[in-house]
């Protein structure tokens, strides 16, 4: 599945309704249940309320997320500030200062299947809420990913895919050249030969997605599986970069010239690395400056993937082309306290 990103900025009262209504629409295409459609309607309803009340460059990004045996409806409330100083009473039940039927994110937390947040007075706030489509078993892996089109354009030329099964997971980011309907064209073809060979070998993967992609305009393509041990492969073709990163050190991972589509190797090579436990394997298109860090944000390590994609890429994004970055940990939730 395609995965799709609606962002909605969220700076007055009218917007709520929008979000609101957004969600709904979701929920109703995932055969949601009306109990959980409620759930959904009054987290949309306390996030969209508390960017309008507090925050300043408030949006929120909904999308539909499908990973191993389970899938989510998830909203992922983004601002610029001006943070919370005490999360942790924000979050006790009854706690609301703008007065909204569910009485603030206690609400949030409690109808929520997953939830996060990571707050840094004076840079913003980041939450997620995940309502589950079914009970399902817990995966190994925890993915969370943030995909933007470029400003202006109604469709992004980036694209994010994983696949999990019992003993490992793949991930894949593909960045379509230039930006619009075209370059979405070639990220879509990429994301299609993903899913016929999630776990092929790295040749015969880059040659499926070559051949998938004659014709088009061609993409940067990155693919990671990793062992629930924690071992790595990874490979790349173009600009998409890719980082382990613990809380000692950032380690780069290296990908190829060329580009899918239009010239690459006959051979291309596989890196073995392990993933650091805590830690995060990050993947981003070059739509977000490969400059980020995890200093200014104390905890973000351990929060869940969706936060620290969705912190990253709001600090990070560039503004000049579409933006995807995919976070992959091996725990199901933030192992820090929230």
């Amino acid at each position: 599945m395609d995965p799709l990103q609606l962002c909605i900025p969220v700076s007055d009262r009218s917007q709520i309704g929008e979000v609101r209504r957004a969600i709904s629409r979701m929920a109703e295409t995932l055969a949601l249940a009306p109990s959980r459609r409620g759930d959904a309607a009054i987290v949309a309803t306390e996030l969209a309320t508390n960017l309008v009340r507090h925050a300043r460059d408030g949006r929120m990004l909904l999308q539909v997320i499908s990973h191993g045996a389970s899938g989510w409806l998830e909203l992922l409330s983004v601002d610029g500030g001006p943070g919370m100083t005490d999360v942790q009473r924000c979050l006790q039940d009854g706690f609301s200062t703008v007065g909204t039927p569910g009485n603030g994110l206690g609400a949030v937390k409690r109808q929520s299947d997953e939830f996060d947040v990571h707050s840094t007075p004076g840079k913003g706030t980041v939450i997620v809420s995940r309502i589950a489509t079914s009970t399902a078993p817990s995966n190994v892996f925890t993915v969370g990913a943030v995909c933007l089109p470029f400003p202006g354009e109604e469709v992004c030329g980036d694209t994010w895919r994983s696949v999990e099964r019992e003993q490992e997971i793949a991930v894949m980011v593909a960045d379509g050249l230039g930006h619009g309907p075209e370059a979405a064209v070639a990220a879509r073809l990429a994301g299609g030969a993903f899913e016929d060979e999630p776990f092929a070998t790295p040749e015969q993967f880059y040659q499926l997605a070559h051949r998938s992609l004659k014709g088009s305009r061609g993409a940067a393509l990155a693919r990671a599986i990793i062992a629930r041990s924690g071992d790595v492969q990874y490979s790349g073709i173009g600009n998409i970069a890719a980082s382990l990163v613990s809380s000692e050190r950032s380690r780069g991972l290296a990908s190829e010239n060329g580009t899918v589509g239009v010239q690459i190797r006959s051979h291309v090579s596989a890196y073995a690395h392990v993933m650091p436990a805590p830690g995060v394997l990050l993947m981003h298109s070059d739509g977000i400056t490969s400059r980020w860090s995890f200093d200014p944000y104390p905890g973000l390590l351990l929060r869940h993937p969706a936060v620290i994609a969705g912190v990253l890429s709001r600090d990070f994004v560039r503004g000049r082309d579409d933006a995807t970055m995919l976070v992959v940990s091996r725990s199901r939730k933030g192992e820090g306290p929230v």
